[in-house]
C-alpha cells in the first residue's frame, strides 16, 4: 500500500515540480536508501532483477533508490537527470502472471535507462510487454499485485496504470495523486492497443462507447479494503486546496497526514491514513518517505530514512560528490539496515509509550522548520557543493542526536502497548520479530 503525489510548476510556490511518496510495506521490512553510480556494460550483458534476468544496456544512469532491503528494484527514487518515479500496488481483474519483473524492478530499470518521463513511460510499457510482471512482493507473507506508476521530470509528469500486460496512461496537467486503485477512467492519453477490445471480450463493459479503464479492470474487493479511496481523496483534496502555493512543507504535511476520524494512531491501526499505521489483519505500515523538488535549480531531495513520517524528520539531500552516512552503496547494505533499524527503535518505543511524545514532536517540529528554512535560504544559483554538504551533515547530525537522545531517555521506562487486544497482540508479535540481521529467501 502506498500513496504518490506530484505538483507541476504551474501549481507550486516557486514553479518547480514537487514529487512525493510514502512507501507502505510490512512493518518489519527494512526500507533502505542506496546510491548507484553511472556504469557501463559490455555487449550482451544481463542484469539480475528480483526474480529474472533481462538484457542490460551499454550505460546506466546514476540513481538514488529507496527500496525494500531484499528486492533489487525500488519503491521510489530519482536519477541524475531529475527523473523521479514511484509505484503503487493495484488490484485488477487480470490474472497474476508467474515470477517475472516486479513493479519495483520496472521502476529501477526506467530510472537507470531514461532521462524524461515520456521515455520512462514507453520503456516500462516495452518491458511489460516483453517480460511481463509478477512475483511475490511480500516480506513475511505472500503478496502479489499489478502496478501503477507516477513518473515526473523537471517539466512533465505521467500516470501509468497497468493490469497484467494491459495499460493506460494519462499526462498530468497540474496536480495528481495515485494510490492502491486504478484512477484513469475514459480520459487516457495513451493505452495498450487491445485495452478496450479485451474488456469488451471479457464482458467487463457492453461496448467501446461504455469503456472506462478503472471501472472495467478494477478488482473491487481488494481495492475497497485497501483503504485507497480515503487516502486518494485526502491527497487530492489537499493538493487542490493548496494549488499555486504548494511547497515542500505542503508535501510533508500530506505525507504525515492521518484520517481525521483517527483518535490516536499509536493505539490503533490506520489503513485509511496516508501516514499508514499497521495493527490489523490486513494493511501495511509506512516504512519510508521521500520528497523531490526538481526544476531549473539543483534538485533537492528530502529523506526520512525511517518509518512513520508523523514522527520522522525529512532531511535534505543533494546528488553531489559527498559521502553522507544516510545513503549508502549497494555493497554497504548492512550500514543501510542499521540506519533504518535505529530509527525504527524509536518508533517501537513510541508504540510502547516509553517516549514523551508531545515533547519529542515539539523538538522534531522545531528541527524540521529549521532545516526547511536553511534550504530556503540557500543560493542555488551559486550551487556551492561545500555549502550543500554542510547542510546535509548538519541535518543528519541534528536528527541523529534527537533520535538517540530520545531513545536513551526512554530505554529504562517499562514499555506498554495500548489499544485493542488484537492491536497489542499484533505489535508484540512484530516487536519480537524485528531482526536487523533477518535474511529473506526469495520464493
Amino acid at each position: 500500500m502506498c500513496d504518490t503525489i506530484v505538483a507541476l510548476g504551474n501549481s507550486t510556490e516557486n514553479s518547480t515540480v514537487i514529487f512525493a511518496k510514502n512507501s507502505d510495506r510490512q512493518p518489519n521490512e527494512p526500507h533502505i536508501m542506496i546510491r548507484v553510480p553511472r556504469r557501463t556494460y559490455p555487449k550482451g550483458a544481463k542484469v539480475k532483477c528480483t526474480y529474472i534476468e533481462v538484457d542490460q544496456v551499454p550505460e546506466t544512469c546514476a540513481v538514488l533508490l529507496l527500496k525494500p532491503s531484499w528486492i533489487w528494484g525500488a519503491e521510489m527514487g530519482c536519477n541524475e537527470w531529475g527523473l523521479n518515479i514511484g509505484n503503487e500496488a493495484v488490484f485488477t481483474r487480470e490474472k497474476q502472471g508467474p515470477p517475472s519483473l516486479l513493479g519495483m524492478d520496472l521502476l529501477r530499470l526506467a530510472l537507470e535507462r531514461c532521462k524524461t518521463s515520456g521515455e520512462a513511460l514507453h520503456l516500462i510499457v516495452e518491458l511489460l510487454q516483453r517480460y511481463g510482471q509478477g512475483g511475490n512482493c511480500g516480506y513475511e507473507r505472500s503478496f502479489v499485485y499489478h502496478n501503477s506508476f507516477l513518473i515526473a521530470d523537471p517539466n512533465t509528469a505521467w500516470v501509468l496504470e497497468t493490469a497484467g500486460k494491459f495499460w493506460a496512461a494519462q499526462k498530468v496537467k497540474d496536480v495528481r495523486c495515485i494510490s492502491n486503485r486504478l484512477s484513469i477512467g475514459q480520459d487516457f492519453d495513451l493505452a495498450h492497443p487491445q485495452l478496450v477490445e479485451n474488456a469488451v471480450k471479457k464482458g467487463w463493459c457492453r461496448s467501446e462507447a461504455d469503456f472506462d479503464f478503472a471501472r472495467c479492470y478494477t478488482e473491487p474487493v481488494f481495492t475497497r479494503f485497501s483503504g485507497s479511496k480515503q487516502r486518494y481523496e485526502f491527497c487530492r483534496n489537499k493538493l487542490e486546496a493548496s494549488k499555486g502555493t504548494i511547497n515542500t512543507a505542503t508535501m510533508i504535511e500530506i505525507l504525515s497526514g492521518h484520517d481525521p476520524k483517527l483518535a490516536n494512531p499509536f493505539t490503533c491501526h490506520s489503513l485509511t491514513s496516508v501516514c499508514m499505521h499497521a495493527g490489523f489483519l490486513f494493511g501495511d505500515h509506512t516504512t519510508g518517505s521521500y520528497i523531490a523538488e526538481i526544476g531549473a535549480r539543483q534538485a533537492t531531495y528530502w529523506l526520512t530514512g525511517s518509518s512513520t513520517p508523523c514522527i520522522g524528520v525529512f532531511k535534505p539531500y543533494w546528488l553531489i560528490d559527498h559521502e553522507l552516512p544516510m545513503v549508502f552503496s549497494e555493497a554497504d547494505t548492512d550500514k543501510a539496515l542499521a540506519f533504518w533499524h535505529l530509527r525504527e527503535t524509536l518508533h517501537r518505543m513510541v508504540l510502547q509509550h516509553q517516549v514523551d511524545l508531545e515533547s519529542y514532536r515539539e523538538k522534531r517540529g522545531r528541527l524540521q522548520q529549521e532545516l526547511l528554512a536553511m534550504v530556503d535560504g540557500l543560493d542555488f544559483d551559486a550551487a556551492d557543493p561545500k555549502r550543500l554538504a554542510e547542510v546535509m551533515d548538519y541535518g543528519l547530525a541534528a536528527e541523529t542526536k534527537l533520535v538517540t537522545e530520545t531513545i536513551n531517555a526512554g530505554k529504562n521506562i517499562p514499555g506498554r502497548i495500548k489499544g485493542s487486544p488484537y492491536f497489542r497482540y499484533y505489535w508484540k508479535k512484530h516487536n519480537r520479530g524485528l531482526n536487523p540481521e533477518k535474511e529473506v529467501v526469495l520464493q
